[in-house]
């Protein structure tokens, strides 16, 4: 009976133990291809770590992951925060991600804020990112505060090739000048841009001409304009610091005063003739009023005449007037027209 049950718990017993064996294989399986996730996920920082810690710009395990989980470019951040490290400046990681995910160009800033440490010039961090933010070309800024900008006045791209101002004796200048600026970090972030400077160089020029009592005075002294425009503070609130403003070329254009002067008799003159053929019409059409009274007076003169003979035969019938006056009346008549005749006065001038 013994021998029955041992024989019959055996294979139950080895088939629970090859179980077991099973789940413990599978959970195996299970936590190296885990453990090879991790470690495929991880081997990717690996190289970044090490370049940073051998740099002496420690960027952590976590850090990165986090990173990447934002969607950060790692090797920008590192390679960035190494440069920085290696030019004296320790910037933390965290400032780099920030300024890139705020859309930041980040290489670009620590280009800038580099070249500025060589030249001396204080940048912090947060005056780099917000130039950066607000969509100027901080390296460029750098670079121009290092080594000044040459600006034709008027622009090259411009309409007009000259800024053209007229003196007081009427005579046309065209000049073309050049203006050197520096980049005034400080007023980077606000300021006006170099559209700002030529205008307002443009209208220094035209007001220094205009107030020359001689366009030969500009011509003698080009400087004189140079030294009366950078007098009137150009660069104020404006991103640039103006050193020099240069007189590269000025030409003699017309004699605006004579053209205007010209213009003004023209003008004088169609107004006179203008008024002269006002008055021709006026007189023109009283004559015609004065001629239609006339053929109206002459109506009422042929009325009035053909009245008489009337007037005589109701005379006559009336008896008030008889044969024998009326032959007087005829040769009266009859004597005046032969004097008139004798006068040189026809009966057609007689009227």
């Amino acid at each position: 009976m013994q021998n029955l049950l041992h024989s019959s718990f055996v294979p139950t017993l080895a088939q629970a133990g090859s179980g077991t064996n099973a789940i413990l294989i599978g959970v195996g399986v299970v936590v190296l291809v885990f453990f090879f996730i991790i470690v495929a996920f991880l081997i990717q920082f690996i190289n970044m770590y090490i370049q940073a810690y051998t740099s002496n710009a420690k960027v952590g395990f976590f850090d990165m992951i986090g990173m990447k989980l934002r969607k950060v470019d790692i090797r920008t951040v590192v390679i960035n925060r190494i440069r920085a490290v290696k030019a004296g400046m320790d910037i933390e990681t965290n400032k780099i991600e920030t300024h890139y995910l705020a859309g930041g160009r980040v290489s670009n800033v620590i280009s800038a804020m580099i070249a500025a440490r060589g030249a001396r010039i204080d940048l912090p961090w947060n005056t780099a990112t917000a130039i950066d933010l607000a969509g100027r070309d901080i390296l460029d800024a750098v670079n121009t505060s290092v080594n000044p900008k040459v600006i034709d006045c008027p622009a090259a791209a411009g309409p007009r090739t000259t800024i053209d101002a007229v003196a007081k004796d009427g005579i046309q200048l065209k000049v073309k000048a050049r203006v050197t600026v520096r980049t005034n970090i400080g007023r980077l972030v606000g300021g006006a841009t170099e559209e700002t400077i030529i205008a307002r160089v443009g209208q220094g020029i035209v007001s220094t001409i205009g107030s020359a009592a001689d366009h030969k005075q500009v011509l003698e002294n080009p400087d004189d304009i140079s030294r009366k425009v950078m007098e009137t503070g150009l660069d104020a609130g404006t991103a640039f610091e103006i050193l020099s403003i240069d007189i590269a070329d000025v030409d003699v254009g017309d004699n605006i005063g004579a053209k205007l002067q010209t213009d003004q008799a023209n003008a004088n003159k169609q107004m006179a003739q203008a008024e002269a053929e006002k008055r021709r019409a006026l007189a023109v059409a009283q004559e015609q009023e004065y001629k239609a009274e006339e053929q109206k007076n002459r109506a009422a003169v042929v009325l009035a005449e053909a009245e008489v003979p009337r007037a005589m035969a109701e005379a006559f019938r009336n008896g008030r007037l008889g044969v024998m006056d009326y032959y007087k009346m005829q040769n009266v008549q009859a004597d005046t027209s032969m004097r008139s005749a004798i006068a040189g006065e026809g009966p057609a001038t007689q009227r």
